[in-house]
């Protein structure tokens, strides 16, 4: 069962997607807290949905028309995305924008620990996923029309100002330390040296791996896409490696030849390596500012969950994980100079 139209839907699709062929049914997938996405099964296969969330919205947030723009953009330069198939911006047919992509099939893994996998499996896993990420920002975004896909300027800069305000629309509480982060990480944000697509979610559940093997089919959901900052993205990977191992993609004290998760070491030079990098800067600044940005968006989602909005029924477990996120970033901005 689904919330949406499926003879409109199958009306639209009929027009506007090659070969489709109806009826059309619809399920939503489980999870997720930014844009609904569904599972169509029509005559003529299977395809994802993913549409804007019920109820009043955040300014400039879950635009999928620059979701559908982005992959549409990278599929024909083989770069692992869904196929696009298109983009309806009229809101009378499901009551949203949305666009229609493949369904990939493949393996989604939940939990970093790559449980029942042996050493060298794991190992390659995780290798594919840096490669598949070193390889996002080689892909030259003017040459693929992504030339005005972000604004010019400091990346983390806007996006310090920008988590901080999205923290300010959506605030419910009064939380001191995340009064004293943003303060603190606009006055500190480090040099940007390379502009590319940034992915801004990057983690091992939003990719679908291949049935039997450590290659990446489809890299999912760029509702946080834009140009900024590599660092960005590979440092918000990394962050994997100083959250606790819980079942997600935490992998702390994990690592090692004993089990084959590579160690943060090793992540960092073999996504230099691909790169052609000599190095990533300190990361402690980094890793406050990432796990300022996962408060923001927590917070986002209470709010949501507050007014009615909530597109998943764990909203209320990811918000009970609100204090500890900003903890996270307050430890790593006192490690980074912060008093």
């Amino acid at each position: 069962m689904s919330d949406l139209d499926c003879v409109r839907l199958a009306e639209w699709m009929a027009a506007n997607v090659a070969g489709f062929k109806g009826p059309v049914t619809a399920r939503k997938f489980p999870g997720g807290q930014s844009n609904p996405t569904y599972r169509l099964d029509a005559a003529s296969g299977a395809y994802v949905l993913r549409r804007k969330p019920f109820g009043p919205l955040l300014p400039s947030a879950h635009a999928v028309d620059r979701e559908y723009r982005l992959i549409a953009a990278l599929h024909p330069t083989g770069f692992p995305v869904a196929r696009p198939y298109g983009l309806c911006e009229d809101e009378g047919v499901i009551g949203s924008a949305f666009y229609v992509m493949e369904m990939v099939a493949g393996r989604t893994i939940w939990d970093g620990a790559l449980p029942g996998m042996v050493p060298d499996q794991r190992r390659h896993h995780y290798f594919a996923m840096v490669d598949a990420l070193a390889a996002l920002h080689a892909i030259d975004h003017e040459a693929v029309g992504l030339g005005d896909y972000g604004k010019p300027g400091n990346y983390f800069e806007r996006q310090v100002g920008r988590w901080s305000k999205q923290y300010r629309a959506s605030q419910t509480d009064d939380i001191p330390e995340m009064e004293k982060l943003i303060a603190f990480l606009p006055r500190t944000v480090p040099e940007q040296t390379r502009t590319t697509i940034v992915h801004g979610d990057y983690r091992i559940d939003n990719i679908i791996y291949a049935p039997r093997e450590p290659k990446v089919l489809a890299v999912l959901d760029w509702e946080l896409s834009t140009l900024g900052d590599p660092l960005a993205d590979f440092s918000y990977l990394l962050m994997n490696w100083v959250t606790p191992a819980d079942g997600r993609a935490g992998v702390e004290g994990l690592t090692g030849p004993d089990t084959g998760i590579p160690t943060l070491e090793e992540v960092v030079e073999r996504y230099c390596a691909a790169t052609g990098r000599d190095g990533v800067p300190a990361l402690d600044w980094y890793f406050s500012y990432n796990f300022f940005r996962l408060a923001g968006i927590v917070q986002g989602i209470k709010k949501r969950m507050i007014d009615g909005n909530a597109s998943s029924s764990e909203a209320a477990a990811t918000v009970a994980r609100l204090p500890s996120l900003v903890a996270a970033s307050w430890k790593f901005a006192a490690r980074a100079g912060a008093a």
